[in-house]
C-alpha cells in the first residue's frame, strides 16, 4: 500500500532516510548526513511525501517537490523486492516529467532509475558535498 507521509511516519522516515544514506552512500562522510537530518526533517513538511507500507511498517518513501524527486529510498530489508518500482510508478501516474539527481558512484541507483525509462540528461558536481553527479529525467511518452 502506498499512502501520503503523516506525522506520526515521520521518525521512521527518517531513520530509514539516514541508514540509507550511510550505507549507499559510504563515499561521503558519515556526519554530512548525520548534520543534514534536521534539514531532511523540516523538508519532509514542505514536500510531497509518499511511504510505501509493508505489514504496517514503512518500507520506503518517496519525496517529491514539483516534478523534481528529492530522494526515493528503500529500508534495507526490502531492497530489490519492488518497493522502489512501485513508488516510481505511483507517482509516474499524475507526472509528465520527472527529474533527480543521483550520485555517479551510485551505480546500482543509476541503473534501477535507468531500468525505470529515466535517461542521463547531465553531469554536475553536488556543490555541498563535492561529488560527481547525474541528473536524470524520465517523460511520459
Amino acid at each position: 500500500m502506498i499512502r501520503k507521509l503523516e506525522e506520526d511516519d515521520i521518525s521512521e522516515v527518517l531513520k530509514i532516510w539516514l541508514d540509507s544514506n550511510v550505507e549507499v552512500h559510504n563515499f561521503i562522510s558519515r556526519d554530512f548526513w548525520f548534520d543534514n537530518l534536521h534539514f531532511v526533517e523540516s523538508a519532509l513538511s514542505q514536500s510531497e511525501v509518499y511511504i510505501s507500507l509493508y505489514n504496517n511498517s514503512i518500507s520506503g518513501f518517496i519525496g517529491l517537490n514539483n516534478d523534481f524527486i528529492e530522494g526515493l529510498f528503500v529500508d534495507s530489508k526490502y531492497r530489490s523486492k519492488g518497493v522502489g518500482k512501485r513508488l516510481l510508478d505511483y507517482i509516474k501516474l499524475n507526472h509528465h516529467l520527472l527529474k533527480l539527481n543521483v550520485y555517479v558512484k551510485n551505480i546500482r541507483a543509476i541503473d534501477f532509475y535507468k531500468r525505470n525509462a529515466f535517461i542521463i540528461s547531465r553531469k554536475f558536481i553536488d556543490e555541498l558535498t563535492g561529488e560527481d553527479s547525474y541528473e536524470m529525467i524520465w517523460s511520459k511518452l
